[in-house]
Parts: structure tokens; C-alpha cells; sequence
């Protein structure tokens, strides 16, 4: 398939018209678009939570079994592929295109939310919701998102390294259904929908705190016009980066990405109230695995407050993982080819988990420690200013700053430009090299797609159309999950047979 020419189509013409339409109307009546999106997340939120905690569950559930099955050994391409990245650049670029932006966002604005403004379960302030604030951050960052992206990787990278199936979310349905067919395109342009509504949000997420870090520290206007300049200034940017393709600009940026972040991990470390976070981390990480089950299915049927909250952050969260599933599940398998699935499961689930774990201990309790103690009053600021508003209450405060908007800028660099490669790649027939016209359109696409939901309403825009269409590609991952089976069972099968009349030949799963 690396050879395959890349082309474009129906789904590539398709999927660009409805996102045009949408642009037009975010822009053209953006009060009405605003709140219709408000009505529809809300509905969807309400009567489909409980559906989206089973189908996260699930997943994680489903990595467990993938480990420790007869399917473990399984390669993720053919019997005599080995991995092509080393495990510091593999975990780098999982890292950096998973979570990205959001580890430096949300380590200060989600922990004081939890703790001082909106707890999720005991009286805001007091020291339980200090301490369930970071058992809630360890749900919402560690195994559960990544049990979404492990599924859909597994998926991805069986079918195309394997079977040797077009890069495409219709081909892993090929066991059950005509890929080719009028539902294989209804499904691609499905899951180029939810990506692009998916990255969209997280780019906005970072233009909102490039432009919130800059007025905190700088003074400079934290207005829509401010972020459409951040928007045009990065876009350019990671359209260069794509340009250079997978193995210079995404695979440079992953471990530029690593650096800085060890950089700004060591400094925080130092400086910050380092036996309070590792005391948080270790007590957090009992309560959460202690609680794991009882988080993960919380629906609180019959309190509508506590409801809200669980809408407004565990079910906002589970949606946009899924949305992020048809790009960082295939991104990763991308970059996973020749591991076994065993090892690809382990990796995926357990190295980021813990590693953001520790990033949120860290950064997370400096926040809780600033807040708790009177230091200074992280919740009453812009989420976009909150962790450089802690950052201001230790020493080397503007080096920490600075080095935080390098990174918030590299990892917006970073999933934009996999943004696009994958987008490209969902658009030229699964082609592993999709030309640099389709990726640069996509790239564009991108950033109109986050400046116009920022006009329309800020992050609640972005956060609407996330949710929304979260829903029907979650829908597309079950029909994935039954495709990989029913694929599986007929490969075992198959070598079931073959072993019986040739016993002394090699198993092809390693």
C-alpha cells in the first residue's frame, strides 16, 4: 500500500462540502448556530451517557483481553515486518499526537475546577475534593482514552499491514460489508467529520491559551482577533512541517516535543512543592485504582446536579476521545507497524497513562497547593491563564511560561500536522503518502474549521460540534470491534487447519 498513488474522490469532495456548509453558517448566523449545537450536545449528553460509559469501559476492558489472549502474538503486518521507530521515538510520537495540548491546558484549569469551583463529588474546597480532584484527572487522562485509541489502532493496523487493506476507516468493515459501496463512503466521510470536528477543538483549545499565556505575561489583547492571528501564524507553520512528511517533520517535532517537556518537568520539579505532588501521586493512585470501576460506570441517576457535572466532564472527555479515534487510532497504528499486538495494547495503554499520571501529579498539585493555601487564586482566572498563573507563584515563573508556550505551539504544530497526514491519507484512498495538495487542503481546512467555532461561541462551540459528532462514529467503532473479530477467528481458523496438515511448519501470527 506504500506504493498505492494517492487520488481523491467522492469522500474527499463530499466530506469538504458539508464542513464548507458548516463553516458558512457558523459564520453567517453564529448566535443560532451556537445554540442550536448547545441543544443537540445537551441532548445527546442526557440521553446517551450512560451508552458512552459502557462503550469506554468496554474498551478498556477489551486492551485487557488483547494482552492476555491467544491474539497477543498476532503481528501487526506481515510475519516478517519488525517496528520501524525505536520505543523512545514510538512512545514520543503516541505521546505527542495523543494528548498534547491538553496536558499543559488542562493540568491547571481542570485540577482547581475540580477542587474550588465545581467538585465532582464532596463539598468544593475542602480537602476530599483536593484529593478527588486528581482521582478524577487520572480517569479522565489515563487508561480510558487510551483503551479508545488502542481499539481503533488494533483495527486499523491488522487490516492494513496485514491484510494489506487501503488506509481507509471502511476497510476494517470489510468482513462484514461492501466497503466500496454507497456505506463505505457514508462511513469515511463519518469518521473525516469527527476528525476534523475532533482536532478542531483541541486546536482551538491551544490558539485560546497561546493567546491567554501571551496576555497574561506580555499584555497583549486576549481577543478573537489575537487568535486569528495565533490561528494564520501556526497554520503556517505545520503546514511547513507537513510538507516535509511523517519521517522529518511529525517524527522531529514528537522529540522536540519530549525535550521540552522534560525540560519543563524537571524545572517544575525543582521549584514546586515536589513532596506534596508525589505524596498526591501516590495516595491518587490507590484511591484510583480502588475506585477504577465505581468512576467508570458513575451516571448518578437520580441527582441531576452531580448528572451535569458527570455530563459536563466525564461524558464531555469519553466524546472527545472518540472523536479523536479516527486520527490518533491511525496515526498509531501507522507508526506501530511490526509490533505484535501485544506489545502495541501494552504500550498504547500503560506508558502514556503513566506518564501523564506523573505530568498531572506534578503540575496538577502545583496548582492545588497554590490554590489551597491562599497563594493565589487560580480559579478565579481564564482556564486559558490558569497554569501560567501558577507558574507565577514560583521562581523561574517566566522561564516556566516561556518554555510552556513553546510546547503548547510544538504540540498544536505536532497534531495538526498528523492531523493532516491522516486526513490526507482517509482521502486519497488510503494511500501512505497522500500528496502535499490534499494535506495543505486539509491543513486550511483545520484552522478555518476552529476559527470559525471560536467566532461562533469560544471553546462551548468547539466542545458542541465534538460531541455531536462523536456519536455516530462511536457507532462505526463497534461495527470495527466485531469486523476484528470475525477477521481474527477466521485467521486462527485458517492456520488452525494448515498447523493439522503441516505440524512442523511456523506459526505466521509472530
Amino acid at each position: 500500500m506504500d506504493n498505492q498513488k494517492p487520488r481523491v474522490g467522492f469522500v474527499f469532495y463530499g466530506a469538504l462540502v458539508i464542513l464548507l456548509i458548516m463553516a458558512v453558517v457558523g459564520v453567517a448566523i453564529p448566535q443560532s448556530f451556537f445554540n442550536a449545537s448547545s441543544a443537540v450536545r445537551a441532548f445527546v449528553s442526557t440521553h446517551f451517557g450512560w451508552y458512552y460509559l459502557l462503550l469506554v469501559s468496554g474498551c478498556v476492558l477489551l486492551c485487557i483481553y488483547f494482552i492476555f489472549s491467544r491474539y497477543g502474538n498476532i503481528r501487526l503486518g506481515r510475519p516478517e515486518d519488525r517496528p520501524e521507530y525505536s520505543y523512545p521515538t514510538w512512545f514520543a510520537m503516541l505521546f505527542s499526537s495523543g494528548m498534547g495540548v491538553g496536558l499543559v491546558f488542562w493540568s491547571g484549569a481542570e485540577t482547581v475546577s475540580h477542587y474550588a469551583t465545581s467538585a465532582p463529588e464532596a463539598e468544593a474546597g475542602t480537602e476530599e475534593a483536593l484529593l478527588d480532584s486528581m482521582r478524577y484527572m487520572f480517569l479522565h487522562w489515563g487508561i480510558h482514552p487510551w483503551a479508545i485509541y488502542g481499539v481503533t489502532g488494533i483495527c486499523f493496523a491488522y487490516f492494513t499491514f496485514r491484510r494489506g487493506a487501503p488506509g481507509m476507516v471502511s476497510a476494517m468493515l470489510s468482513p462484514i460489508m461492501n466497503e466500496k459501496g454507497i456505506g463505505g463512503k457514508v462511513v469515511d466521510i463519518v469518521a473525516l467529520i469527527t476528525t476534523v470536528s475532533g482536532i478542531a477543538t483541541v486546536l482551538g483549545i491551544g490558539v485560546t491559551q497561546v493567546s491567554g499565556g501571551m496576555s497574561y505575561l506580555f499584555g497583549t489583547p486576549n481577543n478573537y482577533t489575537m487568535q486569528l492571528i495565533v490561528i494564520v501564524v501556526i497554520t503556517a507553520m505545520f503546514l511547513v512541517s507537513a510538507y516535509t512528511g511523517l519521517n522529518k517533520g511529525i517524527k522531529s517535532l514528537s522529540n522536540a516535543n519530549i525535550y521540552l517537556t522534560i525540560i519543563l518537568f524537571v524545572l517544575m520539579l525543582f521549584v514546586g512543592p515536589t513532596l506534596f505532588s508525589m505524596n498526591l501521586f501516590t495516595n491518587t493512585l490507590g484511591t484510583y485504582i480502588q475506585t477504577l470501576p465505581q468512576m467508570s460506570f458513575r451516571i448518578a441517576p437520580a441527582s441531576e446536579s452531580t448528572r451535569e457535572w458527570i455530563n459536563a466532564w466525564t461524558i464531555f472527555y469519553w466524546a472527545w476521545w472518540i472523536s479523536w479515534t479516527p486520527f490518533i487510532g491511525i496515526f498509531i497504528a501507522r507508526v506501530s507497524r511490526g509490533r505484535t499486538l501485544k506489545e502495541f495494547t501494552i504500550g498504547v495503554i500503560l506508558v502514556p497513562s503513566i506518564v501523564s499520571f506523573i505530568w498531572f501529579s506534578l503540575f496538577g498539585g502545583a496548582t492545588l497547593n497554590v490554590q489551597s493555601t491562599g497563594m493565589a487564586d487560580i480559579a478565579s482566572l481564564a482556564p486559558e491563564e490558569a497554569i501560567f498563573g501558577v507558574f507565577d507563584q514560583y521562581p523561574l515563573s517566566t522561564v516556566m511560561s516561556t518554555i510552556a508556550l513553546l510546547l503548547i505551539v510544538s504540540f498544536f504544530i505536532t497534531s495538526a500536522d498528523s492531523a493532516t497526514f491522516v486526513l490526507g491519507m482517509q482521502t486519497s484512498n488510503g494511500a501512505m503518502n497522500p500528496s502535499a495538495v490534499v494535506k495543505f487542503t486539509w491543513g486550511i481546512m483545520l484552522s478555518a474549521t476552529a476559527a470559525v467555532l471560536l467566532y461562533s461561541g469560544g471553546i462551548d462551540a468547539l466542545q458542541n460540534v465534538m460531541i455531536i459528532s462523536a456519536l455516530p462514529f462511536s457507532i462505526v467503532m463497534i461495527l470495527m470491534v466485531y469486523s476484528l473479530f470475525k477477521a481474527l477467528r477466521e485467521e486462527q481458523d485458517i492456520e488452525t487447519k494448515d498447523k493439522r496438515k503441516n505440524p512442523d511448519k511456523p506459526n505466521k501470527a509472530s
